[in-house]
C-alpha cells in the first residue's frame, strides 16, 4: 500500500518594480534559510493560513517580507502549479500572484529568508535572465515544455538553478506580461502614477527582447496611445519637456 504524501498549499508572489536610474525591470528573489532549499534563491513563498484567502496571503507575504501594505488592485492572479512531482517530500500546490511596485523599498529579509534582493532583467534567446551582483538566474527556456520539465525535474536541482519550478513560474510570468502589453499593459504599474512614453518603451523592450532603439517612439505612440492619457508635463534639467501619461483604464486584471 503506497503512502500519500502530505499536502500543503503554498503562495508564490512575483514581485515586479523598475529602477529608473538603471532603466531596468527588477524582481525580487529571495534567499531561503530552511530545508529543503537552503541557501538557494526563489521567488518569495509563504503557506496558506486557515484563517485568509489566497489574495489577503499574498498581500501578506509582501508586508513580512518587504514591509509594505499595498490595496488589492495591485496583486493579480497568474495561475495555480498543481504538478506531483513539484516536491519530493511533500504534496504542494502553489497558488501564484504578480504584484506591481511602484518604487524599491529597501529590503530586510522576513522570516525563513536568509536574503532579498533585487534582480535585473535581461534575455538570450531563450530565457529572460535575471542578476545580481554575481549571481544570474534563467527563466525556463522556451524550448521546454512543461510537462518534461515536471518529469526531470530533479535535473534542475542545482544551485545554479532556482528552487522548485520557479523557473517555470517566472517564464509563465514573463509571458503573461508580455501576452498583454497591447491590450492591457497592467506591468506599467511599476512606474508609479504617471510616466513618460519613454519609460513605457524602457519597459516594453525589456519584455520583448528588444533595444530601447527598435521601438520607434512615433510609433508607439500611434500604436499604444488608446492605452494612455495625457496627465502632464516632466520638466528636466534640460532639453524638451516630455508628456507624462497614465494608464486611461484600470483594469481589475483578475477578471483576464
Amino acid at each position: 500500500m503506497s503512502s500519500s504524501k502530505e499536502l500543503t498549499v503554498n503562495i508564490v508572489n512575483i514581485i515586479w518594480s523598475f529602477d529608473p536610474k538603471a532603466e531596468q525591470v527588477m524582481v525580487l528573489l529571495v534567499q531561503n534559510n530552511y530545508q529543503p532549499y537552503l541557501n538557494k534563491w526563489g521567488l518569495p513563498t509563504t503557506l496558506l493560513r486557515d484563517n485568509e484567502n489566497a489574495e489577503e496571503a499574498s498581500l501578506r507575504l509582501i508586508r513580512e517580507k518587504i514591509g509594505i501594505d499595498l490595496p488589492d488592485f495591485y496583486t493579480e492572479q497568474l495561475e495555480t502549479f498543481s504538478d506531483v512531482n513539484r516536491s519530493q517530500n511533500q504534496r504542494e500546490i502553489a497558488l501564484t500572484y504578480m504584484t506591481y511596485l511602484p518604487s524599491m523599498p529597501d529590503l530586510t529579509p522576513g522570516y525563513g529568508a536568509k536574503d532579498v534582493a533585487w534582480f535585473a532583467i535581461g534575455s538570450d534567446e531563450n530565457s529572460y535572465l535575471l542578476t545580481h551582483q554575481n549571481l544570474e538566474f534563467k527563466t525556463l527556456p522556451d524550448n521546454i515544455n512543461e510537462n518534461n520539465f515536471y518529469q526531470k525535474i530533479n535535473q534542475f536541482d542545482t544551485s545554479d538553478n532556482l528552487i522548485s519550478d520557479h523557473a517555470l513560474i517566472l517564464r509563465e510570468a514573463f509571458n503573461r506580461v508580455t501576452n498583454r502589453l497591447d491590450y492591457l499593459p497592467t506591468i506599467l504599474l511599476i512606474l508609479g502614477t504617471s510616466f513618460t512614453l519613454k519609460q513605457a518603451r524602457e519597459v516594453y523592450a525589456i519584455f520583448q527582447k528588444q533595444s530601447l532603439t527598435e521601438i520607434d517612439n512615433s510609433n508607439f505612440r500611434k500604436t499604444h496611445s488608446h492605452l494612455f492619457t495625457e496627465v502632464g508635463i516632466k520638466h528636466g534639467k534640460s532639453g524638451r519637456p516630455a508628456k507624462l501619461y497614465k494608464l486611461k483604464q484600470i483594469l481589475d486584471p483578475r477578471k483576464d
